[in-house]
């Protein structure tokens, strides 16, 4: 015992306890110990003592309030919904190390943080005073004190963290509004962390449908924009299409007045507007087999009853109002006529077939096929056949000598009328209407020419989870899921994705909408779920730069021109398209992004066309053309046409295979002597003139001589292309001698000429050496002061052509003639024959150096004037 006893009077038997150390009531609180008196005894020993009875001492120890309130626990969490008012959200609790009653005990509990919608009573259950909305804030964090019964608080205020969640909405969760797409990114997850929230329902299975919304891009979604000729020829189409809404040129000019838009050669018809095709266009005679391909666009007709809206029509031109054949729009449906001729037939035939189609008037873009093996006429929409609701049959139509008059976008009203007009408009949109005389189309090219290059797609198909069924529809824009579980669900959605396969797509907004419906056990729908509305974005491919490089400039004689094969134009021509690119290295960001780092890296895609195009003058057909071996054309995507105008060669192909066709392109001309040069220049496309290539100027020389030996120096030169290829011509132009033979001149004359000709030299040699003989031989001046010309009989006629001349070689030449002249003073007129020979070769050898200037005068050829002469 932490107590002892003391006499303070013997005589009086006063005593105290006293404690030996300090006491703590935490320790203990009571204490219960026996204490016995004891007398002195007798004797001075003290012996025989007596002592008293026992008593009970019980002693309580009085508490000191020394401690502060402590709680449980370091930090409270609670997680409540939206929108309810709440008896207890949760319970905070401290405790007092205090012995007695009060100050051990908790006597009330606070709320430190001002101006929140909690509140606190005096045993630590918070609620809340009002209702949480999620939106206004997610979390709360509010700081609690404590006090115990002697109003002592905390020693440290507690942490309470209130977490508020929505209202649970079932729906799909986790998914973003915006997805980005980068050309050339292939197949992009669409949504690849998304779930379903179902709140708990008992659900047995989801239903969802994906629509990729691209009506508002072009022709109703990412499609190949190249020409329609084109298309066809890379889908593999028959031969033969005839485009009948072609963009405007000189050619084909009856399209210059309607409304275009030229991006994706579009026309819109505004119920005014009617374009007559020229005669010779179309044949008369389509036979029994053809067909009608076109893009269409068209809503609603105006009035309880519309007039016909004419796409294309065929009727009398004059005198009368027949309608041999016509494709129109009448009450939302569409209507194919056809009338045969009395020589065709003479019994009751079908001559209108109707379709009822709900796209017709839906304001979107379909295509349209009109495959006619008749009496049988079959219609594809889409890619989907459609066999007509309702067939009427006619009488054929009489004969006549009446011309006819082929329209699009109304009909003409040639008869009954009093003066010939438009009728029956279209109001609409139209594209790529073409008719191919004496064919049809299979299902496997209708496909192909209004594919999308866009659309939906499953990564990973085989990874799909048991019970899922899914089903695409035809342009893949729509994709239906179904499953039982919704973990599979959210797997496959996750497997969702974009792709665009065009090299350059149309950038741009791709909405996205997923619809989805849940049933439940025992119940057909038991939670509903919101839709999402998201977007793709689809970025601007960056722009290529297509360069056309080659030998710009050659010269031939005029004998490669008259062959049979003729002269190629472009043996080594180069087509290489380039793109920019921005780097951003880190020592780049350290100049503060002045000058950005560009580079240009070299693309791969294709062309779909190249023409080759005269400069000047137009062909004439009569002495010149450019021809090209078809056979260079097969197993190519490629097809060309010629004209006086130039050759021109489409197609969707690779680069590569427009080179190899470029190469093999030649150029011909069998009456030279009135030509003296050709120039051309060559441009190449992509996406139907999106993207176009420099214009590469090629000049062409053609090199005229009297001169047989000089012609064998020519062809020596030009069979040593390296060094034609190394020429470069500032001024654009080599200027030749002009002694010109005509081919059509008989053999025997020309044995004359020649004869006559040698003769004449043989002459002028003997006369130059005989004014030699009389001259100084100590005069060094130039070639004029050597040369002391008896002109007395003798004429010099100077050659206006021959004006161009390396600068360096005025002085050489010079040098030159003086040594050929020394030469000829000491040999025969023989000798002197091959001296010229050897001086033409030197020239011609000097000619082909690279890098020279053309600014002195080449040395002045004779031509002799023998009138005077005497034989």
């Amino acid at each position: 015992m932490p107590f002892e006893a003391v006499v303070l009077n013997k005589t009086s038997g006063e005593g105290r306890l006293r404690a030996k150390n300090p006491i703590d009531c935490e320790l203990q609180k009571e204490y219960t110990f026996i204490i016995q008196a004891y007398d002195c005894g007798s004797g001075p020993s003290g012996t025989n003592w007596k002592k008293s009875h026992k008593a009970v001492v019980h002693i309580q120890v009085k508490d000191v309030n020394e401690f502060s309130p402590a709680f449980k626990e370091s930090v409270y969490k609670a997680t409540v919904t939206e929108g309810k008012i709440y008896d207890s959200i949760l319970q905070v609790e401290a405790m007092d190390e205090d012995c007695s009653p009060q100050y051990s005990q908790i006597c009330n509990y606070e709320i430190v943080t001002t101006d929140v919608p909690f509140a606190i009573d005096r045993n630590g259950n918070i609620r809340n005073t009002e209702k949480l909305n999620y939106d206004k804030q997610h979390q709360y964090e509010i700081m609690v004190t404590a006090f115990d019964c002697g109003q002592k608080h905390a020693r440290e205020d507690v942490l309470v963290r209130v977490n508020v969640k929505p209202v649970c909405k079932p729906g799909w969760q986790d998914w973003n509004k915006r997805i980005e797409y980068k050309p050339g990114s292939g197949s992009i997850p669409l949504f690849p962390s998304i779930h379903l929230e179902t709140c708990d329902g008992p659900v047995s299975s989801i239903h969802a449908t994906i629509e990729l919304q691209t009506n508002y891009i072009g022709k109703g979604c990412d499609r190949e924009t190249y020409s329609e000729k084109s298309l066809q020829k890379l889908c593999g189409a028959s031969s033969g299409a005839i485009d009948l809404l072609p963009s405007p040129s000189a050619t084909t000019n009856w399209t210059a007045g309607l409304l275009m838009d030229n991006n994706d050669i579009i026309f819109k018809f505004d119920g005014k507007q009617g374009a007559k095709i020229p005669d010779g266009i179309v044949p008369k005679n389509l036979t029994d087999q053809f067909t009608i391909t076109l893009w269409m666009k068209h809503g609603p007709s105006p009035g309880l009853r519309a007039e016909k809206e004419t796409i294309l029509c065929n009727s009398d031109k004059t005198e009368m109002n027949r309608h041999h054949y016509a494709l129109y729009v009448h009450n939302c449906r569409l209507v194919f006529l056809l009338r045969k001729d009395f020589d065709q037939a003479d019994t009751f035939r079908p001559a209108e077939f109707h379709w009822k189609l709900d796209q017709i008037c839906d304001k979107e873009w379909h295509y349209y096929v009109v495959n006619v093996e008749f009496p049988v006429v079959t219609l594809y929409m889409d890619g989907t056949t459609y066999e007509p609701y309702l067939v009427t049959n006619d009488w054929p139509i009489h004969p006549s000598h009446i011309a006819m008059q082929l329209t699009i976008g109304a009909c003409w009203q040639g008869g009954e009328v009093t003066k010939p007009r438009f009728a029956q408009y279209f109001h609409g949109s139209l594209a790529s209407l073409t008719i191919r005389p004496g064919k049809i189309e299979s299902q496997k090219v209708i496909s192909c020419l209004q594919a999308c290059k866009e659309g939906l797609d499953i990564n990973s198909l085989e990874s799909l989870g048991q019970g899922i069924k899914y089903h695409f529809n035809p342009s893949q824009s729509v994709l239906v899921m179904e499953g039982d579980d919704i973990e599979n669900i959210n797997q496959a959605l996750r497997k969702v994705s974009y792709i665009n396969s065009r090299q350059f797509p149309t950038a741009g907004i791709r909405r996205l909408k997923v619809s989805s419906t849940v049933q439940c056990f025992g119940e057909d729908t038991c939670i509903s779920i919101p839709d999402i509305d998201a977007y793709v974005m689809v970025f601007q491919a960056n722009e290529p730069k297509i360069t056309i490089s080659g030998m710009d400039h050659f010269a031939r004689p005029a004998a490669q021109f008259e062959s049979e094969r003729g002269v190629i134009l472009l043996p080594d021509i180069r087509i290489v398209s380039t793109v920019t690119k921005t780097e951003h290295p880190v020592e780049f960001k350290e100049n503060g992004g002045a000058n950005k780092p560009v580079v240009l890296e070299e693309v791969l895609h294709n062309l779909d066309f190249c023409d080759i195009l005269v400069s000047g003058a137009e062909l004439d057909p009569e002495q010149e053309c450019l021809e090209l071996d078809h056979a260079e054309l097969q197993g190519k995507h490629l097809d060309a046409t010629n004209s006086t105008a130039g050759y021109s060669i489409y197609g969707v192909d690779t680069m590569h295979n427009y080179e190899l066709v470029l190469r093999q392109i030649r150029y011909r001309n069998w009456y030279t002597s009135a030509t003296f040069d050709r120039k051309f220049r060559v441009k190449c496309s992509e996406l139907n003139g999106r993207y176009t290539s420099n214009e590469f100027n090629l000049e062409v020389n053609i090199l005229h001589s009297s001169n047989a030996n000089f012609m064998d120096h020519v062809n020596h030169m030009i069979v040593q292309p390296q060094f034609l290829q190394s020429v470069h011509h500032p001024e654009g132009r080599i200027s030749t001698v002009h002694n010109s033979v005509v081919p059509s001149v008989a053999t025997i004359v020309i044995v004359i000429c020649v004869s006559i000709l040698i003769l004449i030299i043989a002459l002028g040699i003997y006369r130059i050496r005989t004014a030699h003989q009389h001259s100084s031989t100590d005069n060094d001046g130039s070639k004029e002061n050597e040369m002391d010309w008896d002109d007395s009989a003798l004429t010099i006629t100077v050659n206006p052509m021959e004006k161009y001349e390396k600068p360096h070689q005025a002085e050489e030449e010079s040098a030159e003639e003086e040594d050929i002249e020394d030469e000829e003073e000491d040999t025969t007129s023989a000798e002197s024959d091959e001296s010229e020979e050897e001086e033409e070769e030197e020239e011609e050898e000097m000619i082909a150096q690279k890098g020279d200037k053309q600014n002195s005068t080449r040395q002045e050829q004779l031509e002799w004037d023998d009138s005077t002469l005497p034989y």
